[in-house]
């Protein structure tokens, strides 16, 4: 949560005119729980989402934290000056005393990114990426009660009214938190993985052997973009509830299976897996059974 909360305006990967399926970006040491910097992908669509959001409300509640002088009256503020290039990237800035300060981008806190501020056309404006209505950076911990107003939602809509208050253990409505999203990535990571090195690459045994050998399996993959120093916290705990699935055996019966985008030969797999294990969800099969049940 701390990794994604904290991330600046300028850490966001911009979308090419060439175009580009995925792209890759930085996460900061300091903002990750193993303190090592990381490299995250992001879909070309949810880059142009934020794209969305910073030309639209975001500059919405800029500009009026502007006019109510909001920024002017906060205790403390950095105005940057520069990022320099390299393979240690600095941050200088000036604060309101004018004494100039600079600190690694690696190693700046959380709490040292809200300070950052650049000058923009009618003022200063917040680096840090995700803010509050009032203009200000959205602290880390608040995105927990964003995802509770969002399940709560969920909840009232999707719930069919004879159920409303009824057996807590029945759900019909999805459930989501910000690690169960991190749950998600790491088994569609493992599955993805698996499928290209079986399917896509159509790999013989000993060049599968010699992929491993060079790259690592896609448990380590899967660890390795996770952050974990452990193979076995990933194992343990994201992947528990396939670990003892034969996932080739699952990729390879897929042929006859209804298929739709974006990754259609994976569609059936991902809702073979929900079925099969305990404690995850295949939110399109939920979502249609309770619109079913609603109607």
């Amino acid at each position: 949560m701390q990794e994604a909360a904290s991330l600046l305006t300028f850490e966001v990967p911009k979308r090419r005119l060439d175009g580009g399926r995925y792209y890759r970006g930085k996460i900061a040491s300091e903002s990750t729980r193993s303190k090592k910097q990381r490299t995250y992908y992001v879909s070309s669509d949810a880059v142009g989402d934020v794209e969305s959001y910073v030309a639209s409300s975001r500059a919405w509640v800029i500009r009026r934290a502007q006019k109510a002088g909001r920024y002017d009256r906060l205790p403390e503020i950095r105005m940057l000056i520069e990022v320099t290039r390299g393979l240690k990237p600095k941050v200088r800035w000036c604060d309101r005393d004018g004494v100039i300060g600079e600190q690694e981008l690696n190693l700046l806190t959380w709490q040292e990114r809200m300070l950052l501020f650049e000058e923009g056309p009618h003022g200063p404006e917040p680096l840090w990426l995700w803010l509050n209505e009032r203009g200000l950076p959205f602290q880390p911990s608040s995105w927990e009660n964003v995802f509770r107003a969002a399940n709560q939602r969920c909840e009232r809509i999707l719930t069919p009214p004879k159920h409303l208050r009824r057996d807590p253990h029945q759900v019909f409505a999805p459930y989501a938190t910000v690690h169960s999203g991190r749950h998600s990535f790491a088994l569609y990571m493992l599955v993805v993985l698996n499928y290209l090195m079986d399917q896509r690459f159509g790999l013989t045994p000993e060049e599968r052997r010699d992929f491993r050998l060079l790259y690592g399996d896609p448990w380590f993959m899967v660890q390795n973009l996770l952050g974990h120093s452990s193979r076995e916290t990933t194992v343990k705990h994201y992947l528990a509830p396939v670990a003892d699935l034969q996932l080739r055996a699952m990729l390879a019966s897929t042929d006859d299976d209804p298929v739709e985008a974006p990754m259609p030969e994976l569609d059936a797999v991902f809702a073979r897996i929900a079925r099969e294990s305990e404690g995850i969800q295949d939110i399109d099969s939920r979502l249609v059974s309770a619109a079913g049940d609603v109607a």
